[in-house]
């Protein structure tokens, strides 16, 4: 293969998602901390799901086309750091293809390396030994073999041989990957998505794939898309329930009564329409708006059982939409509003009772995207917006999102809960965008964040020994402390974290937390730092027993 065209990208893009998603709870464990956040594969599988069904909207003809949707996917639908970079990566490589409708090795590499240095300019400071290592090494390599090799299909094996190489020495660079034993998780992340592309280049394919599949929800979709205008009031609506089920053949009801696809499709549309049928040996799945669904459901019992039943009432529905599109009128912008990102519905009301305008839910484990801020700020409609993350594995999306919004959206990076509530405290309503940004980031420096977690693993890390199930105690980000018991391995992080200097404990106590725990560590505190003062909220927070501010 001497040339690289866009149907067959399209598919090395399908492939390699698969084969990320296969994959994505190998990479999570990956995660240097045994913590229960480790989410980079989860992330990147997101991420590059995104891309994937962009690329399925697109006329596949043109090389140029496929690489600018599958950039366009992954910009918006990139989550944490991994997400953001990969995103970064197929940034440049859709730069590097330009206008082509195919290339050929040299191009091809030529648009590899140009991703490695889009990515290298998204990040402040590159770290090696990390995806961007990978992606930098296996680029190198495809410049090299482009030079005497003609052969897509070779140049993408020498680019996986080197990937995988690459991430074998990610420990050399990293010494905290060499302490705890793994790869880096991105890293492998990419590594997985370039095996996928070679996977297809070579005709092998790969475990439980799936790129030919129909989307039954797609096609759904497209049936109500086609109704929705056509209806002025509840009234004229026909077939007034929405109708799904799943039908799981049975042998002995087919003895009698033998399925055919199409007879079984011109009886159901007798009794409705909009339907969408669509089986293999097994099951049939049926989606029909009809008046009357009883009728629909006992004739597909003849054939087997009935599974997933779903019922709409479609008049209900388009009442209440019609009912909210008349309440909706255009409100002026405010002056300001902030954004910020948070799990737990304490903290969440928290953050509303500090003054925040949206509060997007997320955080560890379930990190927001690129989209799903943009679409926040939206929601925010204001002059002047300013994004809290919270979460170190938030900010480049939020950077990301800003970016692509415009100059009256700045990012506080605020990396922990402690951090986005004590910048809260520093707004100033009639002050500047740029004086806001500068009081707030001052302001969040001035907060210490402990943090209570289990431990999804046995490792030893800076010479402190953590057993599987252990909770441990973290401040700002390094552990400080581990025990079987949540309370005392919370009393041990306070006696690191407390000071002289420090006047106010805050601590947010997670959904695993009892207020009589929380009431016996404030009296903890009480007791051994008298010079304090405590203040305790029900953050509500998963993963986090504790999430303590010290100021």
């Amino acid at each position: 293969m001497n040339t690289l065209d866009g149907k067959t990208f399209a598919q090395m893009i399908l492939l390699g998602a698969k084969h990320l998603e296969n994959n994505s709870d190998m990479i999570d464990s990956l995660n240097v901390f045994p913590v229960p956040d480790g989410d980079t594969g989860t992330n990147m599988n997101l991420s590059m799901s995104s891309g994937a069904e962009e690329v399925k909207k697109t006329d596949n003809s043109r090389l140029s086309d496929v690489a600018k949707a599958f950039s366009k996917g992954l910009l918006m639908g990139a989550r944490g750091n991994s997400g953001v970079i990969l995103s970064q990566i197929f940034r440049g490589f859709a730069q590097g293809i330009g206008e082509r409708e195919y290339v050929n090795t040299k191009q091809l590499a030529e648009a590899f390396q140009k991703g490695v240095e889009t990515s290298y300019k998204a990040v402040m400071k590159p770290v090696e030994g990390t995806i961007l290592t990978v992606a930098k090494d296996s680029a190198q390599k495809a410049q090299e073999i482009a030079e005497n090799e003609e052969d897509i299909v070779q140049l993408m094996e020498e680019v996986v041989i080197e990937a995988k190489a690459s991430l074998d020495r990610t420990p050399d660079l990293l010494p905290i990957l060499k302490e705890v034993g793994v790869v880096d998780s991105g890293g492998q992340g990419l590594v997985t998505i370039y095996e996928g592309f070679l996977a297809l280049l070579k005709g092998e394919e790969l475990p439980e794939q799936q790129i030919t599949e129909v989307d039954m929800t797609e096609m759904i979709n497209a049936e109500h898309h086609k109704i929705a205008q056509d209806f002025m009031s509840a009234d004229e609506i026909e077939y007034g329930y929405c109708t799904e089920f799943m039908i799981k053949f049975d042998e002995e009801k087919l003895k009698e009564n033998p399925f055919d696809e199409d007879a079984f499709r011109k009886e159901l549309l007798k009794r409705g329409d909009s339907l969408v049928v669509v089986s293999d040996d097994e099951i049939v799945r049926v989606h029909v708006h009809t008046e009357y669904p009883g009728d629909a459901m006992t004739y597909a019992q003849t054939f087997g059982s009935l599974i997933n039943i779903d019922i709409e009432n479609m008049r209900e529905q388009h009442t209440e939409i019609m009912s909210a599109q008349q309440k909706q009128t255009p409100k002026e912008k405010e002056k300001y509003a902030i954004i910020t990102v948070a799990m737990g519905s304490g903290i969440k009301k928290l953050f509303e009772s500090l003054g925040a305008s949206v509060v997007i839910e997320g955080g560890q484990t379930m990190n927001p995207s690129t989209k799903d801020i943009t679409d926040a700020i939206e929601r925010a409609h204001a002059e002047h917006i300013l994004i809290l993350p919270n979460n170190k594995n938030i900010v480049m999306a939020a950077e990301q999102a800003a970016e692509l919004a415009g100059d009256h959206v700045e990012v506080i990076p605020t990396t922990t809960i402690p951090q986005g509530i004590t910048a809260c405290l520093y707004f100033f309503p009639d002050g500047s965008l740029e004086e806001n940004k500068a009081a707030m980031s001052e302001g969040m420096a001035e907060v210490k964040t402990g943090q209570i977690t289990y431990a999804i693993r046995d490792t030893k890390i800076n010479d402190i020994t953590i057993e599987k199930g252990n909770f441990m105690g973290l401040a700002d980000g390094d552990i400080k402390a581990t025990h079987p018991n949540k309370e005392e391995a919370a009393e041990q992080l306070l006696r690191e974290m407390i000071t002289d200097d420090d006047e106010i404990i805050t601590i947010l106590y997670g959904e695993d937390v009892k207020e009589s725990e929380c009431e016996q560590l404030k009296q903890f505190i009480e007791e051994h730092f008298e010079d304090v003062e405590v203040e305790l909220h029900h953050g509500n927070q998963p993963i986090y027993s504790y999430i303590i501010a010290v100021e």
